[in-house]
């Protein structure tokens, strides 16, 4: 909304057309003990256009931001490089206020973006149909336990702890007051989902399995055990991918089973932005199109057999009736999601690959270095076997199979840690004690390509300097 200022015999015209004698009387309702009486004394006077940029530029200093700082936290906001023909192409006037088409068929630039993020979506993750984006991860995953419902009607939902922890809560959210009920299954020692606790505890009543890969801890969990297991129950097997850059390197959801992909496409060409706006990625089976929630284009051709694109399916609330809505809250994020297009087109199969090895290659070099350190050591051990890949596991001499994250156990709190960290311009590991009270002193480390191998030596002797 713009700002239009009025002066005073225009407020008097207005006031007059309607009836009021001053500004004061609109707010006339307001009861006289809550109105404020006195100045606002605390409020500094106003500034010219070179004071207020000269105060902003003052404020921004004090950010500890992705510039001034090396990064190590990760936790589902990722730091990869984006280069600049990504912002170059999405800043384009006809790009740059992209937004649902309310008017789709005249939309056919924003409907062919679209149409073909779904597509580079459904070759990432294995999967026959995606939509045209959700708001962000987590709101994916409780949308896709929500389609599991719609599709088999149970009620029971089993979601492993080793998914985000914000991405449970939301789930929890959505489910609270609509009699499905959510139990998470535990961890292993190996930082991995207790198959055995799984197999004891599904049964006919379970709607679907949720799990993240790699999970919150960073480790790659053993799918095809957990797919098996779901599917012996008939229920509907969900995969979330919070880090989308590890399914360059991994075998696909696609391939393993899945029935519902679900992810962060921040990774994804999208900076970390303070926590926004992402990207929910969201892709499912062809026979599980209609209980789909979003939007979904296709392609087609018109009267005289040009291409086409047109949205195909719209199954939110204010398109359709409310009973027949899959959901209420699922704009699709067109401008993150035509961002995602153009880094993945512009990265191509390999490049992908390579961006991914280049990721798992980094921070293997860091957790070997990190669990050498005096008082320091990886806090997961997972001695099983590779997980199927095309491309080669995630292992090396240290610890078990992680991507781009593991977790290190310290000899003091993260959070002091951190402290002395941000002196030097570093920003830590996440402290997990916040999300599991059981990992005291455990800090989750995030490496990507953006770290160089200095920033990486970095962290290691500064580390190496603080003991209990």
């Amino acid at each position: 909304m713009r700002y239009i200022p009025d002066t005073d015999k225009e407020q008097k015209e207005m006031l007059d057309s309607i009836g009021v004698k001053s500004v004061e009387e609109l707010f006339s309702s307001i009861p006289d003990s809550l109105r404020l009486k006195n100045p606002l004394s605390n409020i500094p006077h106003a500034m010219s256009e070179p004071e207020v940029l000269r105060h902003m530029k003052g404020m921004s200093k004090k950010n500890a931001d992705l510039d001034s700082h090396i990064s190590f936290l990760g936790a589902g906001a990722y730091n990869h490089f984006i280069p600049s023909v990504v912002n170059h192409i999405i800043s384009r006037s006809e790009f740059y206020t992209a937004y649902t088409p309310y008017q789709p068929e005249i939309s056919q630039g924003t409907l062919q973006a679209i149409y073909e993020f779904q597509t580079l979506i459904c070759q990432l993750t294995g999967m026959e149909v995606a939509n045209a984006s959700m708001y962000d991860g987590a709101s994916a995953l409780a949308e896709a336990v929500l389609m599991a419902h719609r599709i088999n009607d149970r009620k029971e939902v089993f979601v492993s702890r080793g998914v985000h922890p914000e991405y449970r809560q939301v789930v929890n959210t959505y489910c609270r007051y609509l009699g499905i009920t959510i139990k998470e299954i535990p961890f292993t020692g190996k930082g991995l989902i207790d198959t055995e606790w799984l197999s004891k505890n599904i049964s006919e009543n379970t709607s679907a399995v949720a799990v993240q890969n790699p999970n919150f801890f960073g480790c790659i969990e053993e799918i095809k055990d957990i797919e098996k297991l779901t599917h012996a129950s008939d229920a509907i097997f969900i995969y979330c991918a919070s880090e989308p850059i590890s399914l360059g390197i991994l075998k696909s959801p696609g391939e393993f089973g899945a029935d519902i992909v679900v992810g962060e496409g921040q990774g994804l060409g999208n900076p970390v932005s303070f926590g926004g706006p992402y990207l929910g990625l969201f892709a499912t089976r062809e026979k599980y199109i209609r209980n789909m929630p979003g939007r979904l284009v296709g392609r087609t051709v018109d009267a005289n057999g040009k291409t086409g694109y047109v949205l195909t399916l719209s199954t939110r609330e204010q398109h359709i009736r409310r009973e027949k809505a899959t959901s209420n809250i699922c704009s699709n994020q067109a401008l993150c999601a035509l961002s995602a297009t153009v880094y993945m087109a512009l990265m191509g199969k390999e490049g992908f690959k390579k961006l991914s090895v280049l990721n798992l290659q980094k921070a293997n070099y860091a957790k070997e270095l990190l669990s050498n350190i005096k008082g320091y050591k990886l806090k997961f051990k997972n001695p099983s076997p590779p997980p199927a890949s095309p491309h080669g596991g995630g292992r090396n001499k240290v610890g078990g199979y992680t991507f781009n994250e593991f977790v290190i156990e310290t000899p003091v709190s993260p959070d002091e840690i951190n402290k002395n960290l941000l002196k030097e311009g570093i920003m830590g590991g996440l402290n997990l004690e916040k999300f599991y009270p059981e990992l005291k002193n455990c800090m989750l480390i995030c490496v990507t390509e953006n770290h160089r191998k200095e920033d990486i030596d970095r962290l290691v002797k500064h580390l190496a300097t603080i003991k209990s």
